[in-house]
């Protein structure tokens, strides 16, 4: 695991972004109107996400995970009878991803960078 994002919803992502910005001085590191992520100074692995949906009309997932080997975690989660939800997919900000819901039901987002 590279890093974990909690994902909050809201209608207002750039907004929100505003306020726990100023409250915790977080940087915001991307705002794609959809979506704003904010981090930590110096510590890019703490993030958090302001979306209204999780991306490609997709439902907001409770938390993104990024890995390095998107495929081993596939695979592992069959062992466990799991099977995504959607994707995977390349999506066109750079990323190969797909859905999950764990065995309490939770909608979590799995994802890898991926060369443009």
């Amino acid at each position: 695991v590279r890093r974990t994002v909690s994902n909050i919803r809201t209608d207002d992502p750039t907004g929100l972004a505003a306020f726990y910005s100023e409250v915790f001085d977080l940087d915001l590191m991307m705002d794609m109107g959809w979506i704003a992520t904010l981090a930590a100074p110096g510590s890019p692995a703490t993030q958090v996400s302001l979306a209204r949906e999780g991306g490609s009309g997709t439902d907001l997932p409770a938390l993104s995970i990024e890995v390095d080997e998107l495929n081993d975690i596939l695979d592992r989660l069959k062992t466990w009878g799991i099977h995504p939800e959607y994707g995977p997919t390349n999506e066109d900000w750079g990323v190969r991803r797909f859905y999950f819901r764990d065995p309490a039901g939770t909608l979590i987002n799995v994802l890898t960078h991926i060369a443009p």
